[in-house]
């Protein structure tokens, strides 16, 4: 009786384990389109124009281009970035972001809210594009 007991016991535990091992236990997953939002603002503050323009939509490329032209003189670096889906326009999937660019230039550090964009981005041709603003 009592190896029947100890053997339960040790099942138990055993599944336990497993349970909590497959559960995954970190942080869900981001949304795709949230992924391609961080990865860009990544790209722009890093002037990597080839994976900036890589992460736009045809129609936006020059626009993000632009934009990346604007941090040229000055350090920049993300701070708390944080994005995630927010709801859909049309095929669009809006995404928004928590967090701050903070631009150093002589020394001075101005901090740019990325609360004030809403990003629209699609699927093109199987690829998440970051393809302008609502």
């Amino acid at each position: 009786m009592r190896l029947s007991i100890a053997k339960t016991i040790i099942l138990a535990a055993l599944a336990v384990m497993v349970l909590v091992g497959c559960s995954g236990g970190g942080a869900p997953t981001a949304n795709p389109a949230a992924q391609t939002v961080e990865a860009y603002l990544k790209a722009m503050i890093g002037k990597d124009s080839a994976r900036l323009t890589g992460l736009s939509c045809k129609d936006w490329e020059m626009q993000a281009l632009l934009e990346m032209d604007g941090f040229q003189a000055v350090k920049a670096e993300l701070e708390g970035l944080a994005c995630s889906a927010t709801g859909t326009d049309g095929a669009a999937t809006l995404v928004n972001c928590k967090g701050n660019i903070a631009a150093t230039y002589n020394n001075e550090v101005q901090k740019i809210s990325l609360e004030r964009q809403t990003y629209k981005v699609q699927q093109v041709g199987g690829e998440w594009r970051v393809c302008g603003y609502k």
